[in-house]
């Protein structure tokens, strides 16, 4: 082979790497099936080799959004079939890939934390899938031989309702006054200059069907959907890349204005579950914050590209409603325990040194992102100490009183207090809890 030849041939391996398939169900929003968020800061995936994980706190943020001849893209058409065949009770269950995802994820938790031993605490759709992490996360046990070890917690409660506020995982259901901050209705201005492009391309190939602007939203919910369901991707094949990144950013307008940061009452809500896990971080085990002055610049400095512009996407934007709200999508802090001089011996394994540092990096679907003004850790992490101060002063003056804000003042027991981690069960949560997996029988 002569070197230009083979120059060519690398030149043009290196050409197909650099520009990855376009695959709709990356920019699908709300609608997304799982996968692994890209570093849009360029930090490493991997937790840093002279750090180990101590504690970790994951919330789930997933939201459910809301006959004739044809040819070309939509020629499947006429022997179509919506992949929901029990309408009444199908969305209610849940689907086999959820299953196995939540399995997965309790499986690489497993192998990314090591072993946290059952019968504590492991914080009828949400049910089942806390239940399949639990048997992901405890896949190792012997259950016939020793059924009462390798058991986890799962514990349960009810949305927010009146008599729960602040002590949920659904605060913005117990806040009356979060309705009034959603401004998702903005999306519509977006929507508005893009689906009617849509319907008229997509009209050229029927015959005896005329689509209009709502439809094209909803034949794009279901490539995401019916892939989750069925494993057809029919629908993801009717659009072009540039109309899906349209709909990605019409969910990103949605989720930002809605219940993102785009809404005044969102930090509200979201601040007694970031203060509970940054309580339990600070008093966890062998925690010994690292003394530091921490003033974080304003919000802007990073996300400069905020508030969302309604009329036209900024690529350079890091809220994206694909990388947060897709199914299974999560939020995690995790608590770094960090050799100050690098690697540890072979003996005590990373993290266990005496001087060990303590650090906390966030994740969303699995990227690291950093918090603003506060990177100086390994991977871009923030001081233990840092961080609760960041917490306890600028989150919460951001927050306010949940109380107060929502609008709860003089109702009887009303509270802005999570305490679902420390009070289990939590009688005012109305929390119960459930043993997994089930013993078995004798």
């Amino acid at each position: 082979m002569s070197t230009a030849l083979f120059t060519a041939l690398l030149l043009l391996c290196v050409s197909v790497h650099s520009t990855p398939e376009f695959n709709p169900q990356h920019h699908s929003g709300a609608a997304s099936p799982y996968f692994n968020a890209p570093s849009q800061f360029g930090i490493p995936i991997d937790i840093p080799a002279q750090c180990s994980v101590d504690q970790a706190a994951y919330i789930n943020i997933r939201a459910v959004p809301a006959a004739s001849q044809n040819q070309g893209p939509l020629a499947f058409l006429p022997s179509w079939v919506p992949p929901v065949d029990d309408q009444p009770h199908e969305p209610l269950f849940l689907p086999s890939t959820g299953a196995r995802e939540a399995f997965d994820l309790g499986v690489k938790l497993r192998k990314l934390y090591g072993f946290t031993k059952g019968g504590e605490n492991m914080t009828q759709r949400v049910v089942d899938t806390a239940t399949y992490f639990a048997h992901g996360y405890l896949s190792q046990g012997n259950y016939v031989s020793a059924p009462g070890e390798n058991r986890g917690t799962v514990v349960t409660m009810p949305d927010s309702v009146n008599f729960t506020f602040a002590d949920s995982l659904t605060p913005s259901n117990g806040c009356p006054a979060y309705g009034g901050g959603d401004t998702s209705a903005k999306a519509n201005t977006f929507r508005a200059s893009y689906q009617g492009k849509i319907a008229a391309r997509l009209n050229q190939f029927l015959d005896g069907l005329v689509l209009d602007d709502s439809d094209v939203g909803i034949m794009q919910d279901l490539c995401g959907f019916q892939a989750e369901i069925s494993g057809d991707t029919r629908f993801c094949d009717v659009f072009h890349p540039s109309e899906w990144e349209d709909y990605e950013y019409a969910d990103d307008l949605n989720y930002y204005y809605g219940s993102g940061p785009g809404n005044p009452f969102s930090a509200t809500v979201g601040f007694p579950w970031v203060k509970a896990v940054t309580d339990l971080f600070v008093l966890g085990p062998n925690a010994a914050p690292v003394n530091s002055t921490f003033v974080p610049p304003s919000d802007h400095e990073l996300y400069r590209v905020y508030p969302l512009s309604v009329t036209a996407p900024d690529a350079r934007r890091h809220f994206r409603s694909s990388y947060l709200v897709s199914f299974r999508g999560y939020v995690a802090l995790e608590k770094l325990s960090c050799d100050r001089d690098g690697p540890p011996s072979v003996v005590l394994g990373p993290g266990r040194s005496a001087d060990a540092e303590k650090f906390v990096p966030v994740r969303i679907n699995n990227a690291p992102v950093p918090l603003s003004g506060c990177t100086s850790g390994p991977g871009s992490s923030c001081p233990l100490q840092s961080f609760a101060e960041y917490v306890e002063r600028q989150r919460a003056a951001v927050a306010g009183d949940f109380v107060e804000r929502c609008g709860l003042r003089g109702v009887s027991n009303a509270t802005g207090v999570l305490d679902i981690f420390t009070e289990v069960p939590s009688r005012n949560a109305q929390s119960s809890v459930l043993a997994v997996p089930l013993p078995y029988a004798s």
